[in-house]
């Protein structure tokens, strides 16, 4: 199954690298778009599930990375009450 990374920038100017275990991310976010932050927490909520959910039904069980990952971007995100999440870059299977 591929896998992929995209990095952000969080309102306050942080980049973080973030994992996916499938490349549907690429449905839910463009990069070099700019998302408020709620909604860029919703989106990749929802991508992840659907990527956890693709680990289920290939191997039996689901993805903690994605839910780990899922966890760390509701914990940043919770930090900001306004502002925008920029994607700054999505790879395949390449790190970042």
């Amino acid at each position: 199954m591929p896998e992929m990374q995209f990095l952000v920038q969080w309102p306050d100017g942080h980049e973080q690298s973030c994992y996916s275990p499938s490349l549907v991310m690429h449905d839910y976010l463009e990069p070099g778009t700019e998302y408020e932050v709620a909604e860029f927490v919703k989106r990749t909520s929802e991508a992840l599930t659907v990527a956890s959910d693709r680990v289920l039904a290939k191997f039996g069980m689901r993805c903690t990375s994605a839910a780990q990952q899922m966890e760390e971007i509701h914990d940043v995100g919770a930090g900001y009450t306004s502002g925008v999440v920029r994607v700054l870059r999505m790879s395949g299977a390449e790190l970042l």
